[in-house]
């Protein structure tokens, strides 16, 4: 006797059509006058700043293309959509922004070696405009955490915060003491962190791509549960990954020799797997006698 539950319940993540129109249209323009000034004295933090934030604007067009095409309805070729594309914007997001900090520390390494003169009032103007528009942008993506690619463009936006106040220490500093190997510096400094702190978003993206399970749900309490539903002897085949950055699927088969236990455990079952462990689109089949070997780990 086989029975089947498919809840499918959609939430989290939000519209962020407005926050990346707006995020986007910031930073393009604050990249316009950060490498105009920076080529215009010269400097490598600006012009480094300049590269990021423009990295960043690929970032979010990246991040805000993959939220567009996950709202692509499913079609009978793409029965789940495209809502992978999701967690392939925050992969590309954090190749590209790693890309961006290589090339950024490889330049300043090469400026070690020749200091340039810095204007110093300059620099610290351009980038205490940088705080105000990273930050402003950061926040409007503040209340998105739980959608890995709205994550990482608050990352992104938030480091860009940072880096721009590293650039006014580094001006403040000149000013005050006149090294011109500050620049450089504070540029390598800049580089190694965001390459730190973006090697999670890398390995988190990388590890959905490959169907693994989602940092927020506990594999083994969900296990428990099923094993635990009325009737339920064995779990088998009990799969978890993400669909995208916001939705998580299941299936498993569940061993129950008295046979299927009703349609209202089923929903409960959904219910409880939507609430409790976030999980979106749950299957359950029902069997009396187990088919193939229990993907139970052994019991003590």
């Amino acid at each position: 006797m086989h029975g089947h539950a498919h809840g499918h319940h959609h939430h989290g993540g939000g519209d962020f059509n407005r926050a990346f129109a707006i995020g986007t249209a910031l930073n393009l323009g604050f990249v316009a006058v950060e490498a105009f000034y920076g080529w215009k004295v010269d400097s490598l933090a600006l012009l480094a700043d300049a590269a990021h934030n423009l990295s960043d604007v690929a970032g979010l067009v990246l991040a805000w293309a993959g939220a567009w095409a996950g709202r692509i309805r499913p079609d009978a070729r793409h029965t789940y959509g495209w809502q992978r594309a999701s967690i392939l914007a925050a992969f590309a997001n954090a190749v590209l922004l790693l890309v961006a900090m290589g090339g950024l520390g490889l330049e300043a390494v090469q400026r070690l070696a020749q200091p340039q003169p810095m204007h110093g009032w300059t620099v610290i103007w351009v980038a205490a405009a940088g705080i105000v528009v990273n930050t402003a942008t950061a926040l409007l993506f503040l209340r998105g955490q739980d959608d890995l690619n709205v994550r990482g463009a608050f990352l992104h936006m938030a480091a860009d915060a940072l880096v721009s106040l590293a650039v006014v220490v580094a001006g403040a500093l000149y000013l005050w003491q006149g090294w011109g190997w500050i620049d450089p510096v504070m540029s390598l400094i800049v580089a190694v962190v965001i390459v730190w702190g973006t090697l999670g978003l890398l390995r988190e993206s990388i590890h959905l791509l490959f169907d693994g399970v989602p940092r927020q749900v506990d594999a083994q309490a969900v296990r428990a549960y099923l094993r635990a539903l009325p009737g339920v002897t064995q779990v088998h085949d009990l799969h978890i990954w993400a669909m995208s950055t916001t939705q998580v699927a299941l299936s498993a088969r569940l061993v129950a020799p008295s046979g299927h236990p009703g349609d209202a455990v089923l929903r409960e079952a959904s219910e409880m797997l939507r609430d409790q462990h976030r999980i979106e689109h749950a299957t359950l089949q029902f069997s009396q006698t187990p088919i193939g070997p229990s993907c139970e780990p052994p019991r003590p």
